[in-house]
Formats: C-alpha cells, sequence, structure tokens
C-alpha cells in the first residue's frame, strides 16, 4: 500500500501531520494524526453539550492520549486505545460502534448475554447520532494537544467549555515525561538562586527561556521579578508578580515631585495599582502596564511609549485634533521629570505596590502613605468577597 504524509494547520489550533494508508489490492484505508508540536504545558478538557446534528459534524483531534466520555452512557474510550485521528463528533461514534461490532459473531458463539447486552449499548450508540436528547462530549488529553472544533470562533461557544489543568505525576508519566522526585527548594534557597524555565517567545514563538528570582525589597516585601529574552528577535520583557498575601488595608501613595533626584526613587507597581497625575489630568487604570519594578522615571517612560504607540491615538486612525493633544500631553510629562513640579498618586486596594523612602527609617516629607478599607466593589474585583479561609471545614466524620 501507500502512506501519504501532510502538514497542516488547523485554524485556532496548531499544526499536525495527517497520514492516510491506502491497499489497492484489498481496499482497506486508514487514517491517523500525530501533533507536529511539543507537548504543552498543561492539559486540555474539552466539554461539549451536544443538542443539535450540527454539533455532530464538529471537527476533532483525538491524539492517542486522549480519552473520549460520554456520562450519559457511562461510556469512555480509554487513553492509547486507539490512534491519533482527525474525524467528527458521530465519527468518533462510529470507530466505537465498529469496533464493538468486530468480535461480534466470536461473543455469539461464546456467551449469548455478554453478546445481547453489547448489541443493545451498540443500538444506544447509534440512537445518540439522531440527537432525539442532547447528550455531553468529553475529549480529556493530558497532552494538551487534541481539539474540538468552535464553529463560532473567534467568537465564544457557549456550547462548549475548554478546561486547561495540571497534570499529575501519574499523567505525567504515562506520556513519557520525567517526574521531578526531589522536594521542592526552601524559601532561603530561593533567595539565593536565579531559577530558568523553558518558554516560547511571545512575539515570535521561538524557543526562549525565563528567569524568575525571589527579591527582598528593604522595608516592604518579597517580590517575584520574571524576565524574558529572546535571542532570535532580541524582545524582551519582565513582570513583577507579589510575594506575599493581599494586605488587610489597601495603600494609596501620594509623592510630591520637587527635584529631579526623584526620578531616581524605586517602585514597585503590581497589576492591582492605578497611577495618577493631577496635574496633566492623567489616570492609568489597574491592569495597564502590568506589574512593573522600575524607577519613577522607567515608569514614566512606559507610561509615554504606551501613549505613542497606540495606532488609535496616534497613527493613522487618529484625528488632528487628538494628535494634537496627545502630543501636548506627552510633552508635558516630559517636563515632570524635574521641570514641573506635580503629585504622583499610586493607589493598590491590594496594598502590594511600593514607592522608595529615600529617607527610610526616617519620615519622607515629600511621601504620604495612606491605608483605607476597601469598598465591596474592589473587593469583588479582587475575588476577596466570596473567599473564605476561616471556619469552612464541614463537621468532622464519625469515628475520625
Amino acid at each position: 500500500g501507500v502512506t501519504r504524509l501532510l502538514l497542516t494547520r488547523i485554524p485556532f489550533f496548531k499544526e499536525i501531520i495527517v497520514s492516510s494508508f491506502s491497499c489497492d489490492s484489498c481496499s482497506w484505508s486508514n487514517t491517523e494524526i500525530q501533533s507536529a508540536g511539543r507537548i504543552q504545558e498543561q492539559g486540555v478538557r474539552y466539554t461539549l453539550a451536544v443538542t443539535s446534528r450540527q454539533d455532530m459534524n464538529r471537527e476533532v483531534v483525538k491524539t492517542d492520549c486522549a480519552s473520549a466520555r460520554i456520562p450519559e452512557l457511562d461510556f469512555e474510550i480509554p487513553a492509547f486505545s486507539q490512534k491519533g485521528v482527525l474525524t467528527t463528533i458521530e465519527g468518533i461514534i462510529d470507530r466505537a460502534v465498529a469496533g464493538l461490532e468486530q468480535d461480534q459473531p466470536a461473543r455469539r458463539a461464546v456467551d449469548k448475554e455478554v453478546a445481547r447486552k453489547i448489541d443493545d449499548f451498540i443500538g444506544k450508540l447509534r440512537q445518540l447520532k439522531e440527537v432525539n436528547s442532547p447528550f455531553t462530549f468529553i475529549l480529556d488529553d493530558p497532552s494538551g494537544n487534541s481539539f474540538v472544533e468552535n464553529p463560532h470562533a473567534p467568537q465564544r461557544d457557549e456550547a462548549l467549555v475548554v478546561t486547561h489543568y495540571r497534570r499529575s505525576p501519574q499523567q505525567s508519566a504515562m506520556l513519557g515525561l520525567e517526574v521531578d522526585a526531589k522536594p521542592p527548594d526552601t524559601a532561603e534557597d530561593l533567595r539565593d538562586e536565579v531559577l530558568q524555565f523553558n518558554t516560547n517567545c511571545p512575539e515570535c514563538n521561538a524557543p526562549a527561556s525565563t528567569n524568575m528570582k525571589l527579591v527582598q525589597i528593604p522595608h516592604f516585601k518579597e517580590v517575584i521579578i520574571m524576565a524574558t529574552n529572546c535571542d532570535s528577535c532580541g524582545h524582551r520583557t519582565n513582570e513583577v508578580k507579589s510575594g506575599g498575601a493581599i494586605e488587610p488595608q489597601g495603600t494609596r501613595i501620594t509623592l510630591r515631585i520637587t527635584d529631579p533626584s526623584d526620578m531616581t526613587r524605586d517602585i514597585l507597581k503590581s497589576e492591582t495599582c492605578s497611577v495618577e497625575i493631577p496635574e496633566l489630568e492623567f489616570e492609568l487604570g489597574m491592569g495597564a502596564l502590568g506589574g512593573k519594578f522600575t524607577t519613577l522615571e522607567g515608569l514614566l517612560k512606559d507610561i509615554r511609549d504606551l501613549v505613542e504607540k497606540n495606532p488609535f491615538t496616534l497613527g493613522d486612525s487618529s484625528t488632528p485634533s487628538r494628535t494634537g493633544k496627545l502630543q501636548e500631553f506627552i510633552g508635558k510629562l516630559q517636563d515632570v521629570k524635574g521641570k514641573t513640579q506635580a503629585h504622583f498618586i499610586m493607589d493598590d486596594p491590594a496594598g502590594n505596590s511600593y514607592l522608595q523612602n529615600v529617607y527610610a527609617p526616617e519620615e519622607d516629607p515629600e511621601l504620604r502613605v495612606q491605608h483605607y478599607e476597601r469598598t465591596f466593589e474592589q473587593n469583588e474585583e479582587l475575588g476577596l468577597n466570596d473567599m473564605k479561609t476561616e471556619g469552612y471545614e464541614t463537621e468532622p466524620a464519625s469515628g475520625r
């Protein structure tokens, strides 16, 4: 026979290798798929509510390490029991029916009761194809390389739920991945070590490495700094995460900029921190620019780059009046660097932001730190209203 190989890309998914075999003598044919990429960082689980015949035509990539389940029939196709395949929901059911029917003649001769039960189950599987009643199709792949089509892409599909999860040691061993049996390092070890893990560049998707370091900020707390540098395209990025818990109160830090030396003050801006400069009528919402550990001058430069590189403000899509106003704002922002006195305000409901006090441990006359009680809306945005850390245990079971 002849085997044909095709490297193709599934839209909104990834590249796969499709192999097709056909025999001219007996007309037998078979198709299989293999992932053309690597095993993903996390496993993936697709849960689809099948409610119509159109759902039966959704394309499915099922790798050989993926399992498929239909809870309504208590039916499961275990991992590694079939080769990887590019098919549809209906095709997976047909393959399951063909597999069950394969040994039925031998079963009828040996055990008629078992054969009758399997015939009844095959009938139920065939009834699913008519979609007389809704059912749930679950595709679980620890390698993260399986896929269920979203016909509404790039919009969200209400009938399809995609869940990414961390693999268990047993699943990693099943995939042939090395499981690190060493105990995790203590916090003391992490403070003296730069950790490095492999990742992909967010710009060109080339293999890159991310460095991570636990840093103690004087008179504040621990933070985690992550930096990525791509050797292929030169893209560089850094991100800061708080190493501690959310503080009991929010923090509002106000600095009166009076001297060019204020530009060298260290700043930790968390992802939940908003920035305000009242003299410029400027406000940067939380989440913008992400977490940053830099200086005041560096943060003002990032704000300027954010304005200049926005195509809807200073690009071809902008209007002359808007462009003039933004150029005037950029000029005023440049003057803040020691030429113009201004107030720089950081408001962090989580209390995880920091601005250096150059007079520490004494008070800084130009720096004011206020602690306040968060509002209900701020707690809701931080996910604290539904978080219960005390008294959540149920009554202990009898005999325990």
